[in-house]
């Protein structure tokens, strides 16, 4: 790695819709919402945009908003500016940023914003992720497969690697849920109880359905610049830092569970992206030196192993770490306080850049009931693929 991007970029404008069904809005109407209140929270004019990059992951499974940059252009009238369509499975919002925020450190672009979103409610659950597994891909490694079913196979084999249980993995789902019912843009926003989460419906063996994360609606727009002009350019005195960055692609999408070196109790994608991130941004002591973090829970099981993968804590050691409460709102480090994909839910393309929306505004002190408090830096990840590739952000305020 020739060169650290820390310290060059700045967020100065966020904007992030309510998240959910929002059968009354359209992909525009979200786009729309989410980049006027990030220009807003700016204070800049759109005219002043130079270039931006748009996270949308599947347009083709549920609509067909969002195949490329003119859907950005035409909905926030960017004509004839720069603007490219990024799609990255999981990690497509956070992409979106992490193109933008090169962009800007390049000297390429002084001003620059970043949108993702999807909108997934537009067709019944099995004529979404289910129906392309079915009709498109491989049809002897891909016949069948679900989400659900793959991560299953990674908490079944956590279990017995190293005795977790089920009840484990509801501590997660209680927690997320609590921090959701405190968020109001969250599509769940209502507690839940360790019993009931263990006498839910079951989904795949060992998870059921409180150990899954909805499919959702929802848009998320950062704005960025170079740091040495958020004050003296856009007079902003409260802004956030990007300290560092990290995408690793480490399997293919196919292939993952096939790969002789994928031992089923945690991602190399995200070992990898974490690592980048935390040189460029001098973390030596992650669990020490992070003071907030939103990490991918598409499932429960995966919020545990994102612990480990981190480094937050050693290998086994996830399960102990929820249990007594670190992860929780007042504890040692907050993890998902937005609620995560597992209350707040997951519209793919926009779930990254939700990620470092809410952890700026985290660092702005401006999550009222769930605000962390004294929170100085902050850790965002996504995991994509499933599994495949991963992206890590260390975010921190000025």
């Amino acid at each position: 790695m020739s060169e650290s991007i820390s310290g060059k970029v700045a967020i100065i404008g966020v904007g992030i819709t309510k998240f959910g069904e929002l059968f009354n809005k359209s992909y525009n109407d979200l786009v729309v919402d989410a980049a006027f209140e990030a220009y807003e929270d700016s204070g800049i004019n759109p005219e002043e945009i130079e270039a931006a990059w748009l996270g949308t992951y599947l347009p083709l499974g549920w609509g067909f908003d969002g195949t490329g940059g003119p859907s950005l252009a035409e909905a926030l009238n960017l004509f004839p500016k720069p603007v490219s369509r990024v799609s990255n499975y999981c990690t497509t919002g956070m992409e979106a940023v992490r193109m933008a925020a090169m962009a800007v450190a390049s000297g390429m672009h002084d001003v620059v914003l970043a949108v993702g979103a999807e909108k997934m409610r537009e067709v019944p659950p099995r004529g979404s992720l289910v129906a392309q597994h079915i009709e498109k891909l491989h049809p002897m490694y891909s016949k069948g497969r679900t989400a659900p079913g793959s991560f299953a196979i990674l908490a079944t084999r956590y279990f017995e690697e190293y005795g977790a249980t089920k009840e484990d993995l509801a501590e997660v789902a209680v927690k997320n849920h609590y921090h959701g019912s405190l968020n109001p843009r969250a599509h769940f926003r209502k507690e839940i109880t360790k019993e009931q989460v263990l006498k839910a419906p079951p989904v795949t063996e060992p998870l059921g359905l409180y150990d899954c994360c909805p499919t959702t609606d929802g848009a998320a727009a950062l704005i960025l610049c170079k740091a040495e002009l958020a004050e003296k350019r856009f007079s902003k005195k409260d802004y956030i830092l990007i300290d560092g960055m990290g995408l690793s692609c480490a399997t293919g999408y196919i292939t993952t569970a096939f790969n002789p070196k994928f031992k089923f109790t945690g991602f190399e994608a995200t070992q990898h992206a974490s690592q980048q991130a935390y040189t460029q941004a001098g973390i030596e002591n992650p669990l020490e030196e992070i003071d907030v973090a939103e990490v991918h829970d598409c499932f429960t099981i995966t919020e545990i192993l994102n612990y480990e993968d981190l480094g937050f804590v050693k290998k086994g050691e996830g399960p102990d770490f929820v249990k007594s409460g670190s992860s929780k709102l007042g504890g040692q480090l907050p993890v998902n306080t937005s609620g995560g994909l597992k209350s707040c839910g997951h519209p793919i393309g926009a779930t990254g850049a939700r990620v470092l929306g809410d952890l700026s505004n985290q660092l702005l002190g401006r999550c009222g009931d769930r605000q962390v408090k004294n929170a100085k830096k902050a850790l965002g990840h996504t995991l994509g693929g499933p599994g495949s590739v991963s992206s890590v952000f260390i975010l921190s305020k000025n």
